[in-house]
């Protein structure tokens, strides 16, 4: 079951509310804005419970920076690029934004980076899938954090391969998200000695996958690789299972959330292997971390994209600590130059660093989910294969066209 409707309204309603430090005479404000779907499938990979996790880490940040007031504001750009990049430049021009938060939709995410650049502000990725948005279209101001398609698909490709599964059919969202996700995964599937045999591209929120799926199944392949997002990847793998087609092909879902398995409950979804960059019971860190954000989630357990607005949020504001308030206002790129010199340290995914073409150098995990009876309880729906060391994450620098990286 996801998240109830009445839970996140009520978050919502709580979080719309400046969220700042006590108000003082000509005290200077830092303005984020967390841009995602707040009321469409992607809802419950960040939503209000995202806004939640901004909000406590400027709450732990407060003391140090000084009397500086903090505001969050947040935005729904309805997963259509030009709603966002509207939404953005009122931001920017209009209401003071510093920096942007930019959640699911790789789309909107390329053009909100764009717009960032020309407006000087900061612009930090934490659900944006497509590697172009640090590689090809990189900028000096974004940075992205918590995945890209190369860190989801790697993992998953190599070993869905070394368990047999060499041909694989892909059925992709027919948007930035999909195409990217399904290129970075066809190079690991080759490299891995397996192969692509077809392929479909569908729209966004599809609610019958029966022909797509049949053509999978009658493609030859071994494997059915799912580059789809929000409610599409549970309703899809639903359907596989009606049609029988689970028992003769494997499914490997590269990019899948905790409130994905929530959905669709560990029934259906068990034994998928899966990459996060973060998961709430890893280790006492991140256990200590969702501990102090459940009070304001709405009832949601925190995701990699909750915990990637928390750990931007801070990081971007021990920059504007170290670089000073006026110097952070004036320019989102020395804000981000001064992110990517510091190392970064935080409860929910330990520490890492900045590569110059921003993408956030991190660990992650495989994952596979639990079955019923493997599960102890409410939210316990993962274990650990393997972890990936944070160089391993991230596509290599030879391999990019991101500028920024060539000095």
């Amino acid at each position: 079951m996801s998240t109830s409707r009445r839970a996140l309204l009520q978050a919502s309603a709580g979080l719309a509310a400046v969220l700042a430090t006590p108000a003082i005479a000509q005290a200077p404000t830092i303005r984020i804005g967390v841009l995602a779907d707040f009321s469409g499938i992607y809802t419950d990979l960040l939503g209000p419970p995202g806004v939640a996790c901004a909000r406590q880490a400027v709450a732990e940040m407060a003391p140090h920076l000084g009397g500086t007031n903090v505001e969050v504001v947040f935005g729904d750009h309805q997963n259509k690029a030009d709603i966002g990049a509207s939404l953005a430049r009122r931001w920017f021009d209009q209401q003071g934004v510093d920096m942007l938060i930019a959640g699911p939709n790789s789309a909107v995410g390329l053009a909100v980076a764009t717009i960032s650049r020309d407006k000087d502000k900061a612009c930090l990725g934490v659900a944006v899938t497509a590697t172009e948005f640090t590689n090809a279209l990189c900028t000096p101001n974004t940075v992205n954090w918590t995945y890209d398609g190369y860190m989801l698909s790697k993992a998953v490709a190599a070993e869905t391969v070394k368990g047999g599964g060499r041909k694989w059919y892909f059925i992709a969202t027919d948007n930035a998200f999909g195409h990217s996700l399904q290129a970075e995964t066809t190079a690991f599937v080759q490299e891995a000695g397996g192969s692509v045999v077809g392929g479909s591209r569908v729209p966004l929120g599809t609610g019958d996958f029966s022909a797509t799926l049949l053509a999978a199944r009658g493609s030859g392949a071994e494997v059915i690789g799912l580059a789809l997002g929000g409610n599409d990847l549970p309703n899809c793998i639903k359907q596989a299972q009606e049609f029988g087609i689970t028992r003769t092909m494997k499914m490997a879902a590269l990019v899948m959330f905790l409130n994905d398995i929530r959905a669709a409950g560990l029934q259906t979804m068990q034994q998928l292997l899966f990459t996060n960059s973060f998961y709430w019971d890893t280790n006492e860190r991140t256990r200590a971390f969702t501990r102090r954000v459940l009070p304001a989630m709405g009832g949601a357990y925190p995701g990699m994209v909750h915990a990637g607005c928390y750990a931007t949020t801070l990081h971007y504001l021990k920059a504007v600590a170290a670089l000073g308030v006026a110097r952070a206002k004036e320019s989102g790129a020395a804000v981000v130059a001064q992110m990517k010199t510091m190392p970064t340290e935080d409860d929910a995914f330990g520490a890492g660093s900045i590569r110059a073409d921003g993408r956030a150098v991190l660990p992650a995990y495989l994952l596979q989910v639990k079955t019923p009876a493997e599960s102890r309880g409410e939210w316990d729906y993962c274990k650990l294969v393997s972890t990936m060391a944070p160089a391993d994450t991230v596509k290599p620098a030879a391999q990019s066209a991101c500028p920024l990286l060539r000095g």
